[in-house]
């Protein structure tokens, strides 16, 4: 049973190209990979307490009963053995193996993007710019999709377009913050059967001031759907306006936004004891949406945003003082390996368990992690 379940994960895993030759005389490249993979579902932080974990005598055997780990390497190994995984290469056998959690479809999921800059690495000489990866994720199931990782965000755009095309998004909704909202985008969403829904702010200044002036103005707004929701959390109520129309002949046929069909605004008021502020958001869409569609939509956004904290929160991600780029990416990747499987596990099984419960509990007996992984 052990070295099936293993299988079930490890086989995604398997086939991860390497960045030098290496022969596995002891250690394979597999073997590292599922220790560290289970290391951190037990919620060890970084490599070193992964290492002096595994190494415990009773924690070797359940490794190797279990996970079919044949040998626990030194310290070094087992860091050189990131070093050399090729990191886009992990990212399609991570991709196929999220895929393979999926329902065979996925037609109407909103699919969220959005680049982390992992902090520790601004300051280290190794890195000429910090490392900034950019992930993708569904939002309803709040499961990371893939990444890209490129230097500094500065780069995040063309790595938001490469990661679209390499994802298979036909039927999905992409929402993406102002920083995407670019041409190249929208087109490189719509070649792979999706649409686009993207905030836009002052780096399209024209196109914002134009749907500003469209909503601002009363006779116009009052034609358009609107709704309204409002929560209250405490002492603070929010209340959101949403307001939208397909009715966007008047627009400038040469701002050439492909297969854009919708406008909308968001207005936002947030009461306080300390008074009432209020703030506007805009989008275009290729999807003729409802006002109730863009108020979800367009907070769906935000759900990368909780995986980001989840990375920090969990595995001090922002700590990590690994110098080498391709060790951070896997790690990187691991981590979201973790936090999708027991997102899994959570949302089936035990809705109302915090994800350190269930770590705490793969750390009291790592055969546990079986169950997540089966289920």
């Amino acid at each position: 049973m052990g070295n099936q379940k293993r299988l079930q994960i490890g086989e995604y895993f398997a086939e991860v190209e390497l960045t030098e030759d290496y022969e596995p005389y002891f250690c394979s490249v597999e073997d590292a990979i599922t220790i560290v993979i289970v290391g951190s579902f037990c919620g060890f932080r970084n490599l070193k307490q992964i290492h002096e974990w595994s190494s415990h005598k009773k924690i070797s055997s359940i490794l190797h009963r279990k996970f079919a780990v044949g040998y626990i390497p030194s310290y070094y190994w087992l860091t050189r053995l990131l070093k050399i995984l090729e990191p886009a290469s992990m990212n399609e056998c991570f991709t196929r193996w999220v895929a393979s959690l999926l329902p065979e479809k996925k037609s109407g999921y909103t699919i969220s993007f959005d680049g982390k800059t992992v902090c520790s690495t601004a300051n280290m000489e190794r890195y000429e710019n910090p490392l900034h990866i950019v992930s993708a994720q569904i939002s309803e199931l709040g499961l990371t999709l893939g990444q890209e990782a490129v230097d500094g965000k500065s780069n995040e755009i063309p790595a938001v377009q490469r990661l679209i095309k390499m994802l298979k998004l036909k039927g999905c909704v992409v929402v993406a913050d102002a920083l995407n909202c670019q041409k190249d985008t929208a087109k490189a969403i719509l070649e792979q059967d999706a649409d686009y829904l993207l905030n836009v702010k002052d780096n399209q200044p024209t196109l914002k001031k134009d749907i500003e002036d469209y909503v601002r103005e009363e006779r116009l707004r009052k034609s358009m759907e609107t709704l309204s929701v409002r929560e209250k959390n405490r002492e603070r109520v929010e209340k959101r306006t949403a307001f939208v129309t397909t009715d966007i002949s008047w627009l400038d046929p040469e701002k050439n936004w492909a297969g854009l069909c919708c406008i909308g605004a968001i207005n936002t008021q947030f009461t306080t004891k300390a008074g009432t502020s209020n703030e506007w958001h805009y989008y275009i869409s290729s999807k003729p949406l409802s006002a109730e569609e863009l108020l979800k939509r367009s907070r769906a956004e935000w759900s990368v945003e909780t995986m980001h904290w989840l990375l920090d929160v969990h595995f001090s991600e922002d700590s990590c003082r690994i110098q080498d780029e391709n060790a951070q990416q896997i790690l990187n990747i691991i981590r979201k390996i973790v936090l999708n499987s027991l997102r899994v596990y959570r949302d089936k099984f035990c809705p109302k368990r915090s994800f350190s419960s269930l770590m705490l509990d793969c750390l009291v007996d790592p055969t546990f992690i079986l169950k997540l992984l089966a289920a």
